[in-house]
């Protein structure tokens, strides 16, 4: 048991940092050959956050565990808004200001309601997970043409995306960071499910209750980083964008993947409670986030975090669901 929770950690530690390094390569080879840094920005650094939660469900479908593959993106996403965005609150109240983030924010919403449409049977299936793939090409297409129109606006969001691709990183080195990650990363994402795995059958632990804790928790770390670090560099539309591109990846794109490679039955838990959740927390966002002071302050971030706390605690007295 010591073995496969100290093996967890590790293939934890491998994968956030293989994701941050392949998105680091990608982003910067994608510089030197020229491609305009409103596109590197809402392409590989939007989506660089949600690479271990799309590399997991990968995993976990391949394996025969989609209830874990779809845990994890519901899970993920109840973290990325009720922890994260809360602790990060009450650290810091976040001011929002950012024209692209007004506009993703209903689209997050339709998003999640769309998530609860294909979870209503508790059945993924193969259709599904295509029609979500493209539903992600069609938000990406989408979410550009938004971008290009508000950057003209000086958007602070776009400004501080465009900020963060890596400058002045040679071919080589971006190249190696690229190669370095796609092979690090799958074999860190396998480690981390199969010792998840050990650790649920010890305590008595469904798939789906694995995905929605420590997996959920262990691949929203990137979305943790980014959102600390875009608060102590008074970059608030950062932390808060980041979290809502992520939740939006996450459905269209990371629950594409088991609907695709191992279309199945589901566990009821899914649409009966967690996606309710996962809906609650998001709506709570919205209304927090669009309100007349178009800001999260601390109190609503200490409601989102304890929403997270609760939420933790009913699922581990309930192990088995």
């Amino acid at each position: 048991m010591l073995e496969a929770v100290t093996f967890l950690i590790v293939g934890l530690i491998f994968l956030v940092w293989s994701a941050d390094k392949l998105v680091f390569g990608a982003a910067a080879l994608a510089k030197n050959i020229g491609i305009s840094p409103l596109v590197i920005g809402m392409t590989i650094l939007a989506m660089g956050s949600s690479a271990p939660e799309m590399m997991v469900s990968a995993t976990a479908s391949l394996a025969g565990k989609s209830d874990t593959a779809v845990g994890n993106v519901l899970g993920s996403n109840i973290a990325n808004i009720a922890l994260i965005l809360g602790i990060t609150a009450l650290i810091k109240p976040l001011s929002i200001s950012s024209g692209v983030i007004r506009r993703e924010l209903p689209l997050m919403i339709v998003v999640t309601l769309l998530a609860g449409v294909l979870l209503w049977d508790s059945h993924l299936g193969y259709y599904e997970g295509v029609t979500l793939f493209v539903l992600f090409a069609a938000f990406i297409i989408a979410m550009m043409r938004i971008s290009h129109k508000e950057k003209k606006n000086g958007d602070s969001f776009i400004e501080d995306q465009e900020s963060e691709i890596p400058d002045g990183v040679s071919n080589w080195k971006a190249g190696m960071w690229v190669v370095i990650g796609l092979i690090v990363l799958p074999l860190a994402a396998d480690t981390l499910v199969d010792n998840a795995v050990v650790i649920a059958k010890f305590f008595g632990m469904s798939d789906l209750i694995i995905g929605l804790t420590i997996i959920a928790i262990g691949t929203s770390l990137p979305e943790l980083a980014a959102s600390l670090a875009g608060v102590l560099k008074g970059e608030d539309d950062m932390a808060v964008g980041n979290i809502i591109g992520s939740n939006v990846f996450n459905i269209l794109a990371v629950m594409g993947i088991p609907g695709i490679l191992n279309p199945s039955m589901l566990s009821e838990h899914a649409m009966a409670r967690d996606f309710w959740v996962m809906l609650g927390v998001s709506l709570l966002l919205v209304l927090f986030a669009l309100g007349k002071s178009r800001s999260i302050n601390r109190i609503e971030g200490g409601i989102l975090f304890a929403c997270f706390v609760g939420y933790q605690v009913y699922l581990f007295a309930n192990m088995s669901a």
